[in-house]
């Protein structure tokens, strides 16, 4: 009689995580084939690798301390519905991806109810930016920490942490195909005229607080240059609200999905308006410079200034410990600051270059040619559970 198959929950919720979790559950699939069943929280791209989900985990896509206060009895509902999913899967290891205050919850569930049930995090709070006491609650709740960042582990590692370096899973991306002619013939673009590529993110708030200065900056900027051509990334999360905003744009704006489509127009851009987050680190391996903007609710704005120890919020800014790209936050993220930056960058070729250098060494210094994160996440996380089992 064969041996059961090695039962694997992985929890995320928000689409970064979901994408770790669909990289994570291909490379358990590729070590272990039939030996392994999957089971958990996710989106799209993790029901693609058989992880099928019991809810939405769009409505778990929070950002800010006002927000999360309001959310708290949602997010408190679909943690016990995650540990009741464990219930009747009974994993024999347990996978929360970032999300802290999600993530959190459904640990202290499964702690309770599967005491010698290994769990593990992947991704850190990102304590060297704020929140210190974090590392402790990691320590005290996680049998193993999986990071993403190079400056991660020394926090959790004095705590007494198990601490594994992974490396970030957007770095590994492949823009091999990406076809930035492609994207010029669907929008009726000549090889030379500029694109402004817009990202304003993934969740409802950012939609909500962001868009609306980079639909500022682009009325602006079309004003000044009608020939602009401007593509809009539509994330799955928010495509419907993107869509409808974008709608009453000038004209020659364009709203792109999908994967393929947003590395086209990746490609294809002259210069990107970003909202702060995965994105970013996304443009600058395809090779385009960015201008980050970024909002927060007044009262978690007002909060965090006084917890954040860092001054960049650019993973890749982070890393090079310098403003590589522009970050306007709060209230200079509005739409003539916005445009003027991102003018600058259109009518400066040298500068363009001289900021996606910037942007490519700082990749370097994040671990960008490293192993596949997917892979060394796979094997710190069949290394536990067979210690375990």
């Amino acid at each position: 009689m064969s041996e059961r198959p090695l039962t694997v929950m992985l929890v995320a919720a928000e689409a970064s995580g979901d994408d770790r979790g669909a990289h994570l559950a291909r490379a358990l699939k590729r070590r272990l084939g039939e030996g392994v069943r999957l089971v958990g929280v996710g989106g799209a791209r993790m029901r693609a690798e058989g992880v099928e989900s019991p809810f939405d985990i769009s409505e778990l896509s929070i950002l800010g301390l006002l927000e999360g206060l309001m959310a708290w009895r949602k997010v408190v509902r679909r943690a016990d519905e995650a540990a009741d999913l464990a219930e009747r899967e009974r994993p024999d290891i347990a996978v929360l991806i970032d999300s802290w205050g999600f993530t959190l919850r459904v640990a202290q569930r499964l702690r309770r109810r599967f005491p010698g049930m290994p769990v593990v995090k992947y991704v850190a709070p990102q304590v060297w930016a704020s929140r210190p006491g974090r590392a402790r609650t990691t320590a005290e709740t996680f049998d193993l920490l999986l990071t993403i960042h190079v400056f991660d582990a020394p926090a959790f590692q004095r705590e007494g942490l198990e601490t594994v370096f992974v490396g970030d899973s957007t770095l590994a991306l492949d823009f091999g195909a990406a076809d930035p002619a492609r994207m010029r013939e669907r929008i009726g673009a000549g090889p030379q005229e500029p694109i402004l590529l817009v990202a304003p993110g993934s969740r409802p708030s950012e939609i909500q607080r962001v868009l609306p200065a980079f639909e500022d900056a682009v009325r602006i900027l079309k004003a000044e240059r009608p020939g602009l051509h401007v593509v809009v990334l539509a994330a799955p999360t928010v495509a419907a609200t993107v869509k409808a905003r974008v709608a009453g744009w000038p004209r020659g704006c364009h709203v792109v999905e999908g994967e393929a489509a947003k590395r086209d127009a990746m490609t294809a851009a002259t210069v990107a308006l970003a909202c702060s987050g995965t994105v970013t680190t996304e443009l600058a391996l395809a090779g385009c410079p960015v201008v980050v903007g970024y909002r927060l609710g007044p009262v978690t704005h007002a909060i965090l200034k006084r917890l954040i120890r860092t001054k960049y919020v650019t993973l890749f800014n982070i890393a090079a410990q310098d403003f590589v790209a522009p970050e306007l936050i709060q209230d200079d993220c509005n739409g003539p600051a916005l445009a003027r930056e991102a003018a600058l960058r259109m009518d400066d070729a040298d500068l363009r270059r001289r900021q996606v250098e910037q942007q490519s060494a700082a990749l370097l210094k994040m671990g960008r040619g490293g192993p596949d994160p997917g892979d060394v996440a796979a094997d710190a996380v069949l290394d536990l559970a067979r210690r375990r089992r």
